[in-house]
């Protein structure tokens, strides 16, 4: 029932006359009618509005009316709600194979206008047909079944199509991005190198700092040219993990001095922003094998991240230890936290946390802009490296300020036994055992 005590009837009609005239007969007749033109919504609505009628047309798109019909009955919201087809689908055996649908009732299009109310008080009043015979009612079970298989057929047909054709349109675009990502680094690297041998020149007059001088335009052309190739190694990185395309130039990596020059170069990059950075436990961890290159980047881009949704005056603290056979690098910084709805998107391409109305360029500032790349580059790399990265925060918080802890995880070399130390002796408090004593009874 409706909140002004008239009874609610739901029209899935996707014909606006059809609708139009059913709307109006019954609103006369003191009936709130919601119409709707395809089952998907009707599947929606039926389950928020609760109407006492469901009038249901059979040739609807998409799914049709006996499809709806079926899928109304198997779900509880809805399983006990009068349903009545409504169908200029007059031919013989159309009302039966309704009824084996599941409506309760079938009314033949174009509608009497004069007997159609009564109609729909008698099924609001409980009025429901059925398939005289048992023989028919088997015989059209049997054929509906058959054809919900069929038309399931076709439509897992047409999503395979479909799948198959936008693989294709994404292969060409990933391999359209790795081209032109290529074709973009040539000249950008020749810019930003005869930028820097002009501005190792003595006789550029003045200052880096002096707003408009020679030496300041080639300098902010290089920071411009960099950020720039910046953004096309990210969109490039992407495509290429994307396409399982990344290369790695594997050697021995040590993280600690890796993760100091990220410090020191997000430092250098902007204006002050009055961060501390705190490094623990790096300079302890063991040599791994890895692409140095890749891990900056993929360092870069977390660190940054923390640096970037920290206020002024906050700290970013990374330290490291040994777990097993494998490093645990934790990024923890005093920002603003992350939803828990957004710390798994926030890996996501091009997922973005700030309005893109509010965009800024800068890499440093506070909240700054950004493609919506970062991390997922570096999820990526250091997947590539068999590791993994997550997240963890209380939530977002721009006046508490919770913070947000990033894990990652990157596998150590696997020792050979021959490189095992040897074991230790519990009643010597853990020392290893000496040669001679390894031979000695206990």
């Amino acid at each position: 029932m409706s909140q002004e005590g008239r009874p609610r009837i739901l029209y899935v009609e996707d014909d606006p006359a059809s609708a139009a005239l059913v709307e109006r007969v019954l609103t006369v007749e003191g009936y709130e009618v919601v119409v709707v033109a395809d089952g998907v919504t009707a599947l929606e609505v039926s389950r928020r509005v609760r109407p006492a009628l469901i009038l249901m047309d059979i040739n609807i798109g998409g799914m049709d009316g006996y499809e709806v019909t079926t899928r109304l009955r198997s779900m509880e919201e809805t399983r006990h709600m009068p349903i009545v087809a409504v169908t200029a689908a007059t031919l013989r055996g159309d009302r039966e194979r309704a009824l084996i649908a599941g409506c309760d009732g079938y009314i033949p299009k174009p509608i009497d206008v004069d007997t159609f109310p009564e109609q729909v008080r008698a099924f609001l009043g409980g009025l429901r047909e059925e398939v005289e015979s048992p023989e028919e009612k088997a015989e059209y079970l049997a054929e509906y079944s058959r054809r919900l298989v069929e038309h399931l057929e076709e439509k897992i047909r047409e999503l395979q199509e479909a799948h198959a054709e936008l693989h294709r349109i994404d292969r060409m675009k990933t391999d359209f991005v790795i081209l032109a990502g290529h074709e973009l680094r040539t000249p950008l690297t020749a810019i930003y190198g005869y930028t820097q041998i002009l501005l190792s020149n003595p006789d550029i007059p003045g200052p880096a700092d002096e707003v408009g001088s020679p030496r300041f335009i080639l300098q902010k052309m290089a920071e411009a040219t960099k950020r720039l190739s910046q953004v096309v190694e990210d969109i490039l990185n992407v495509s290429l993990i994307d396409a399982n395309k990344l290369d790695l130039a594997m050697g021995p990596v040590i993280l600690d001095p890796l993760v100091r020059s990220v410090v020191r170069n997000i430092t250098g990059l902007g204006p002050d922003r009055k961060l501390t950075f705190e490094i623990e436990g790096t300079e302890d961890l063991p040599p791994m094998v890895g692409d140095s290159q890749r891990l900056y980047q993929a360092l870069w881009n977390v660190i940054s991240n923390a640096a970037k949704y920290t206020p002024d005056g906050g700290t970013i603290r990374i330290s490291g230890r040994v777990v097993e056979q494998t490093v645990h690098l934790t990024v923890r910084d005093t920002g603003i936290g992350i939803d828990l709805e957004d710390q798994e998107r926030i890996f996501d391409r091009f997922y973005v946390l700030e309005d893109t109305a509010l965009h800024r360029s800068s890499k440093t500032a506070f909240k700054g802009g950004g493609l919506g790349l970062g991390l997922t580059v570096a999820r990526g790399l250091i997947e590539a490296h068999g590791g993994r990265i997550w997240v963890e925060s209380e939530g977002r918080d721009e006046e508490r300020l919770p913070g947000s802890t990033f894990h990652i995880l990157l596998p150590l070399p696997q020792q050979n036994a021959d490189d095992q130390p040897p074991p230790a002796d519990p009643l010597e408090g853990g020392q290893p055992l000496s040669q001679e004593q390894e031979g000695q009874p206990q």
